[in-house]
Parts: C-alpha cells; structure tokens; sequence
C-alpha cells in the first residue's frame, strides 16, 4: 500500500465541513491544529489592532487511490475557488507506523476494488 499526506489549510468555520464531507468519499479520520498565517491578502486592522482570521491545519493520511477525490471534495467543500479560503496538497509519505489497527480496513477496501 502506498500513502499520501493530504494537507488542508482553511478557515476554522470550514474544518467540520471540510472533514465530513472528506469521510463520506474514503477519508478514515483527520488531524486537526490549529494555525495562523499570512499571505497576499493581509489582515485587516482596527485601531492598529491586527484582525488576523483563524486557520486549521487538517492531516489526512490516505491510500494513493482515494487523493484525488478527497482533494476535489475539500476544493468543493470549502470553496477554495475563492480568495483566503484555504489551500489543499498532497505529499508522498515514504515510511509509516502507527497504522496497524487500520490495516484490515484497507485491506478490504482494496480487494473491494478489484473484486
């Protein structure tokens, strides 16, 4: 089996969303953080005060073969087609532990596939 990391950044009223919606087309779980940043478009002030918007970070570890429709869905889900939605990228992940208990389920999952 091979796994991807699929990395969503996006607004913390978006994250449930984002994740269910994740779930319902393979996703087992997410890793939510919480997080903050800048980008193009800068966060508005009062009085001097910074107003900067809360951002979670959400981890999906997946099986290769569910990543593009997990992308598609949180493109959707959070409607990243908009400016200072969110971000969403895959990355290879080359060595892996801690996922024993979910072995069986992927294993049924792909033989699902082929059968």
């Amino acid at each position: 089996m091979h796994f991807k990391l699929v990395v969503v950044t996006t607004r913390t009223d978006l994250t449930d969303q984002i994740v269910e919606a994740a779930k319902k087309v393979g996703s087992t779980g997410a890793t939510i953080l919480p997080a903050r940043g800048t980008g193009i478009h800068e966060a508005k002030t009062f009085f001097g005060l910074s107003l900067e918007i809360q951002r979670d970070v959400i981890l999906f570890i997946l099986e290769e073969h569910l990543v593009e429709s997990v992308l598609q869905t949180v493109k959707e889900t959070g409607g990243f087609h908009e400016p200072g939605t969110g971000i969403a990228f895959a990355l290879d992940i080359d060595n892996i532990v801690g996922l024993e208990s979910q072995i069986s389920h992927f294993s049924k999952e792909v033989k699902g596939q082929f059968s």
